[in-house]
């Protein structure tokens, strides 16, 4: 139990380290501060994905956003909103974070690098998306990746649930 109790505390911690308004350098590419995160949904639980439950703000370079019934629902990476249409969400108005302004953008028109350097969110592929092709074609020459279409993307995302 006590060990248990230990780990919860050390793991909680580290999450609350890589999401805080403090000065001090995260920890994780994909982490913002949390007053530089966005967040549209809404509700008690709205700082955390609406699909797998993690914080959003620690992942915000990797979030998604999507409408589904009139209802914003936020996703920590591409890999929770594919789920969600796997399980039958009937989603429109896809958008994602642009990796480099943190504005939301519409997916269909991003520019997404898949499989660079940068750790990944709920994968062991990056994905992260831009608005502008240079953009992606600088973050590809720094870190790695291929740049693909959001659709290209989403297959990528497709293939975690295969293994």
């Amino acid at each position: 139990m006590y060990k248990t109790l230990s780990l919860l505390l050390f793991v909680g911690a580290i999450f609350l380290g890589c999401a805080d308004k403090s000065n001090k350098p995260l920890k994780m590419f994909q982490s913002v501060k949390i007053d530089e995160a966005t967040i549209l949904q809404s509700g008690e639980n709205r700082l955390s994905c609406c699909k797998c439950g993690m914080n959003l703000p620690m992942f915000f370079k990797t979030n998604h956003v999507a409408h589904e019934k009139g209802k914003i629902k936020q996703y920590c990476s591409i890999h929770c909103l594919e789920k969600d249409l796997k399980d039958g969400a009937k989603l429109d108005d896809i958008k994602v974070v642009d990796t480099k302004t943190l504005k939301f953008i519409p997916a269909k028109s991003a520019y997404y690098v898949v499989g660079s350097s940068k750790k990944a969110t709920m994968s062991k592929v990056s994905k992260y998306a831009f608005a502008n092709k240079n953009d992606a074609k600088e973050f590809a020459k720094k870190f790695g990746g291929k740049i693909l279409s959001f659709k290209e993307a989403l297959e990528v995302a497709k293939k975690d649930f295969q293994r």
